[in-house]
Order: structure tokens, then C-alpha cells, then sequence
């Protein structure tokens, strides 16, 4: 499976945000939850419906989005 298989983006959950697959939180949730300084463990253990594969799916999405960005934008 493509790690990005792993994120789902539905108008009905969550306002349309990019969600992890199977669940309610998005990738910023993720994101910003490492960016806080928690570790992937900690992270892991807050939210034992993610797994170590979805937040490498999250950071492979906003990689991609930031490629996406950057070529729409003539930047890069």
C-alpha cells in the first residue's frame, strides 16, 4: 500500500481536512502534535489507533503538498 493510501480527505469528517484513514484526526493534528516536541512513541501511545506507518503517511502528504505548492508556484 502507498503510504498515501493511508490518507483520506471526505467533505463529511472534519470539515474536509486530510485525515488519517479510520480515524478523525488530520494530519495537522499530527504534525503539529510532533512539532510540539512530542516523540512518535508519545504519540503513538496518546492514540493507539495510529500506527507507525500513518505517521509516515502524514509527513509523506505534506512532503507532496509542498512539492504541489511549489511547482504550481513557480518556486523550486
Amino acid at each position: 500500500m502507498d503510504l498515501l493510501d493511508r490518507i483520506t480527505v471526505d467533505p463529511a469528517i472534519r470539515f474536509g481536512k486530510p485525515c488519517v484513514r479510520g480515524t478523525r484526526l488530520t494530519v495537522g493534528d499530527v504534525l503539529g502534535t510532533l512539532a510540539a516536541g512530542c516523540s512518535e512513541t508519545e504519540l503513538l501511545e496518546d492514540f493507539p489507533q495510529l500506527s507507525h506507518e500513518d505517521v509516515l503517511a502524514c509527513t509523506a502528504f505534506a512532503a507532496e503538498r509542498e512539492r504541489t505548492l511549489m511547482v504550481s508556484t513557480g518556486v523550486g
